[in-house]
Order: C-alpha cells, then sequence, then structure tokens
C-alpha cells in the first residue's frame, strides 16, 4: 500500500483543495452579479475556468514528468491560493475573469496529485489509494458550502479570502512534508507540451485512447445534466428553494464520501475493476433516467442517492484504470491529458445543456442518460489483456 504519510499528505492537499471550491461554488453566480454581469457573461465566467485548464493540465502533467511533481503541485496550489484572494479583492468584472483564468492555468495540482498515487502504489493498491483520495474530495464538498453559507454574512469577499487561506495551508502542507515521488524525472521522451494532432491521436491509442473516450463522453454527460440540467430543474419543475437545493448538493457530497471511503474498494475488488466499472456506468445511465422521468421530490432524491453511488465508483476508477494502462514513465502526462479530455466536457456540456433545456427542462438529463450508455458500450475495451504498453506520451 501506498506510504501513509504520502497518502495523507495527498489527501489533506485534496480536502483543502476541495473546501476551498467547495466555498465558492454556490457563492460565484451571486458574487458576480454584484459586478453587473448578465446570465450570458456569467456563464462565459464560469467557461473561462476550464478552457484555460484545457491548455493548462497537459503541460503541468508533462512538467511534473520531467522536473517532478513536487514543485509543480507548489506552483499550482499558489495559483489557486491567488486566484481565491484576487477574487476577493476584485475592483471590477475584469478582475473576477483574471481570477478564474489564473485558477485554471494553475489547476494541474489534481491529476499531478493522481500521479503522485500512481508512482507510489502498487497496481492492486490503486483503486483503494484513489479512493481514498476521492473522499478526501467529497468531504470537501461537503462542508466547504456550509463555510460559504456561515460567513458570507460577514462580508461578501469574506469567503473567498477563507478559501484562499485554506489552499495555502495546502501549499505549506506541500512544501514541508510531500516528499517527491517521481522516480523517473527527464526520462519522458521529448515532444510538445500541448498538441491538438496528439490529443486526437491519443483517442486511438492503443492502452488508454478508449478509456480517454470515455472520459470525454462521461464528462460531457455530467457536465450537461448537472451543471447547466440540475438547477434550472429542481427550481422550475419541482419548485425547490435554494437553500434546499444546497440541502441536495450536501446529500450528493455525504453519500459521495461514505461510498468512496467505505464501498468503492470493495466493490472493485469483489467485481474487478472492469465490471465495477462497467455496472456502475449503467447505474449513472438509470440515475439520469430517474431524474429525467421524475416529477416529485422523493422519486428525484433516489435518482440523486442512486448517482452518488454510481459516480463515487466511476470517477475514482478512472484514474485508476488509466494509471495501469499506461507505463510508469508517463504517469503524469497521462493524467494531465485526461483532464484535458474532461475540461472539453466542462466546457461543451453546459452549453449543450442549456441548448437542450431550452426545448424541454428535463431534456438534460435524458442527454446524460444516452451519453452514460454509450460509455458503458466502449467500456468493454478498456483493460483489454496482452496489449504492449507504449511509451508516446
Amino acid at each position: 500500500m501506498i506510504k501513509n504519510k504520502t497518502l495523507f499528505i495527498i489527501a489533506l492537499i485534496a480536502l483543502v483543495n476541495m473546501l476551498g471550491y467547495g466555498i465558492i461554488i454556490p457563492l460565484l453566480y451571486s458574487y458576480s452579479k454584484k459586478f453587473g454581469l448578465s446570465d450570458f457573461q456569467n456563464g462565459l465566467l464560469f467557461a473561462i475556468f476550464s478552457v484555460c485548464q484545457f491548455f493548462a493540465t497537459p503541460v503541468i502533467g508533462r512538467l511534473s514528468d520531467k522536473y517532478g511533481r513536487r514543485p509543480l503541485l507548489i506552483i499550482s496550489i499558489l495559483g489557486t491560493a491567488a486566484s481565491f484572494f484576487m477574487m476577493a479583492f476584485a475592483q471590477s468584472w475584469i478582475f473576477l475573469f483574471l481570477s478564474r483564468a489564473l485558477d485554471g492555468l494553475t489547476a494541474g495540482n489534481i491529476p499531478v496529485a493522481f500521479a503522485v498515487i500512481s508512482d507510489s502504489t502498487k497496481p492492486e493498491d490503486r483503486a483503494k489509494a484513489f479512493g481514498y483520495i476521492s473522499s478526501a474530495f467529497n468531504f470537501g464538498f461537503v462542508f466547504g458550502p456550509a463555510i460559504g453559507a456561515l460567513t458570507v454574512g460577514w462580508n461578501p469577499a469574506a469567503p473567498f479570502i477563507i478559501a484562499g487561506l485554506i489552499t495555502i495551508i495546502a501549499a505549506l502542507l506541500t512544501i514541508f512534508y510531500l516528499p517527491e515521488t517521481n522516480a523517473h524525472r527527464g526520462e519522458i521522451k521529448t515532444g510538445k507540451m500541448f498538441d491538438f494532432k496528439g490529443m486526437w491521436h491519443a483517442l486511438f491509442h492503443s492502452e488508454v485512447g478508449v478509456t480517454f473516450a470515455i472520459s470525454l463522453i462521461f464528462f460531457l454527460s455530467f457536465a450537461c445534466a448537472l451543471i447547466y440540467g440540475f438547477q434550472p430543474f429542481i427550481i422550475n419543475v419541482l419548485g425547490l428553494s435554494t437553500s434546499q437545493n444546497a440541502y441536495l448538493f450536501t446529500l450528493f457530497g455525504t453519500i459521495g464520501l461514505i461510498s468512496q471511503t467505505f464501498l468503492v474498494a470493495r466493490f472493485s475488488k469483489r467485481l474487478g475493476l472492469k465490471k465495477a466499472f462497467r455496472q456502475s456506468l449503467l447505474f449513472t445511465a438509470l440515475a439520469f433516467l430517474i431524474m429525467f422521468m421524475s416529477r416529485s421530490l422523493p422519486i428525484f432524491i433516489l435518482g440523486c442517492i442512486l448517482l452518488a453511488l454510481a459516480n463515487s465508483v466511476v470517477q475514482t476508477l478512472f484514474p485508476t484504470i488509466l494509471s495501469m494502462e499506461a507505463d510508469a514513465k508517463s504517469q503524469g502526462s497521462i493524467m494531465g491529458l485526461n483532464a484535458s479530455y474532461q475540461s472539453i466536457g466542462m466546457i461543451v456540456g453546459p452549453i449543450m445543456g442549456g441548448a437542450i433545456a431550452s426545448l424541454s427542462i428535463p431534456a438534460p438529463f435524458l442527454a446524460g442518460t444516452i451519453l452514460v450508455l454509450i460509455c458503458f458500450v466502449l467500456s468493454r475495451r478498456v483493460l483489454r489483456p496482452g496489449l504492449k504498453q507504449e511509451s508516446t506520451f
């Protein structure tokens, strides 16, 4: 199993990162309104993070393969902290956009943290290790919104200052306690830091291409159905309030936390990685379908619970499967490239969800169902035995 110290530090980094995001995500929309942004401009504000992240994460992943995980983690975490402080003390809407762009450009800390796990674990232990990290994410997402709700009354900028201070703690933990785990620094082949043609060809890579494609489509469905579709549905169809919406997010995070702490490792060990991954995709599709068909709160909550359980398995097993399909020298590059595919989904998904919802408010959930079923069909080709690993990243 991964060294306890390294796992503990990475879990703390993940926890404080998600605490920061959990604090600001529920408040960003209303905070930006005081700067006079329209709904369309607000959508651009949310999108700019994913656009910048899309370009930055492969570069950060490649640099972590070349120079080590620790220095790139420190730089990316400090960038996130700076973005929170910039938002807290913003004097105009321009600073809001600059802060979200800076956060996106330095948002490589999560794939690099995943690469630390890959560096430090045996293949059979990675699902459990990634499960711990995902649990830390969910723990932060459960308590982050509560911190934001309690502090926003002091001053509208207070939650953003607190998020920045919490992120500084993550940087200090990395500086003083995290050892370097990359034993293959400098051994990766020289190539372009970012390559659209290479990204396209990576989708056809014999080992990881199918998993990349599933990751792209899955996050497209997730962004379409949840990032955009969730709030219009609960407000306009179910008639819930903003506070009730927050309760649902807390419920989602709490179930995900319990699942990733106690269930994911057991589930994947009992069924095997591939079967656990495929069944979780199928249950995710079923959850979206239940949410699409629901017209009462109890049925919708049932769909949310099923989604939280299934999603916790899927998102934990994505990096686990990729780490086993890639060679040891390319873990950072692989995790960074995967984050870019996920960013594409997070950019396109809300736009697609908005277009679909203009025709029918529940329809983004149906679109999510169809997209996840495509992932389920493709998942037959992950972790195929007998393929020779290629050091092409």
